[in-house]
């Protein structure tokens, strides 16, 4: 078991997080950079309402303008994780490993199949069947019918090995904010949430604690 400090950091805007991201992998970098053990990080976190484009995304999957997102609350973030566009907001889980892949033996590919079990894993528990799809990173319902949604939102930043960014898990979002974006640069797809596969809301800590459960199991980490 490798020692993983968690944090839970409730509601906080997405730069106030992402900057807490950057401080604490900038910090792993230098303590690899001496030869040092390095610490590992996972962090829960809610966001208020959010998009946030890739590195790689087309600005063209933002629907509406400016205006429209203050109408909505709403604010737009440009990011350096991989991915395209997508949304962040109250009722979403989104998790933020920040770690040294090293200590976990694996490589990036495998580090993202592994957060993909993680949800995977968790939505099962609901009943859910949530799959992969080929060349779109997530985790699915129904992902080879008319009818493919997405639960999950994966996207990462690696630099040196270590990690930062992480998923989105859809738990009792309010699925109408993705009708303002094309979510991940799909246009013939569509999104769901564990409320609405099952037809009622979940209480977030009994989903916090799955997750965790998942990432104790497949990562083998020792949270503290």
């Amino acid at each position: 078991m490798k020692r993983t400090l968690f944090f839970d950091l409730g509601t906080m805007p997405y730069r106030e997080a992402w900057a807490k991201q950057e401080r604490l992998l900038e910090s792993i970098k230098a303590a690899k950079e001496k030869g040092e053990d390095t610490e590992n990080y996972l962090l829960f976190v809610e966001h208020p309402h959010v998009y946030t484009l890739g590195k790689s995304g087309d600005e063209a999957n933002m629907l509406v303008n400016a205006a429209q997102l203050r109408a909505e609350h709403a604010e737009f973030v440009r990011v350096d994780r991989g991915g395209d566009i997508t949304y962040h907001g109250p009722g979403q889980l989104v998790v933020y490993p920040v770690i040294d892949m090293a200590n976990f033996g694996v490589g990036v590919k495998d580090y993202v199949d592994r957060l993909e079990e993680v949800v995977i894993r968790t939505v099962r528990q609901y009943g859910i069947a949530g799959e992969r799809l080929a060349g779109a990173t997530g985790v699915w319902v129904e992902p080879h019918s008319l009818r493919a949604r997405k639960i999950c939102a994966i996207g990462i930043r690696c630099s040196r090995f270590v990690t930062m960014h992480g998923f989105a898990l859809n738990v009792n979002t309010d699925l109408d904010y993705f009708h303002y974006i094309n979510p991940c640069g799909f246009r013939d797809k569509g999104v769901t949430s564990i409320a609405r596969e099952i037809g009622r809301e979940v209480p977030m800590p009994e989903v916090k604690k799955l997750v965790k459960r998942q990432f104790e199991a497949l990562f083998g980490m020792e949270l503290d």
